[in-house]
């Protein structure tokens, strides 16, 4: 099934799931506001696959404390590629779909983890910017940082925000866009009826609903991934 929506092209995909394996701990952020390079933070040759096992990573947060995906087996996971100086993250954090989301379904069971996949010398890299920005959008979920770019490159995520959800199996069953506004103010949604959609918003609902995910992926819009 497709659907084709003006600036966002919805390809519905298959639904598998299975256990990711583990992966090494990485070693902790810097002090001086520089981020350390993940050891080994996801399998070599590993890519994100709509319906199969999403690719384990172990990532060093704001406090350098290293955190995996693996921790959360069981759980119900969402991934936010998340940069603090691209304007779509600002905007959608402070007044459109991602204002107060994470909490919300954090209160519901959901884990949040968003991912700075930033290199050094790029917008949005370090973790001064970054835990500032934490403050200001008021989140309490962990920030994780991905400097080489491989767990960014592993997911296919292309823009921030670009949104990951994962199944209690461990399977990816939705990424692409936060929603169909991307202006990322929600104030243009695009479809015939006008109507604003949180396409995370309605994946996590089929899955508390125990329903297959109507929409698996839609095409991220934000700014491009600050890759080094």
């Amino acid at each position: 099934m497709k659907l084709t929506i003006p600036a966002l092209a919805i390809c519905l995909a298959a639904c598998n799931h299975g256990a990711p394996d583990a992966a090494p701990s990485p070693p902790p952020a810097l002090s001086n506001g520089a981020v350390s390079s993940a050891v080994a933070p996801i399998a070599e040759g590993a890519h994100a696959a709509l319906g199969q096992p999403a690719p384990d990573f172990t990532l060093s947060d704001l406090a350098g404390k290293p955190v995996s995906l693996h921790d959360y087996k069981g759980k119900v996971v969402v991934l936010e590629w998340f940069n603090p100086g691209c304007p779509f993250v600002n905007a959608s954090h402070t007044k459109a779909s991602l204002k107060g989301m994470a909490a919300r379904r954090e209160a519901q069971g959901t884990v949040w983890l968003a991912i700075n996949s930033a290199g050094e010398g790029k917008e949005g890299y370090g973790v001064e910017k970054t835990a500032a920005a934490k403050t200001r959008f008021n989140l309490d979920h962990p920030i994780l940082f991905d400097p080489s770019g491989a767990v960014g490159h592993a997911y296919g995520a292309t823009n921030t925000p670009n949104m990951f959800v994962i199944d209690a199996n461990g399977a990816l069953v939705y990424r692409g866009a936060i929603d169909n506004s991307p202006d990322g103010e929600g104030e243009s949604p695009q479809g015939a009826d006008g109507k604003l959609v949180n396409f995370v918003d309605a994946a996590l609902d089929d899955l508390a609903a125990k329903r297959d995910v109507a929409i698996k992926e839609t095409k991220a819009y934000g700014c491009g991934v600050k890759y080094k």
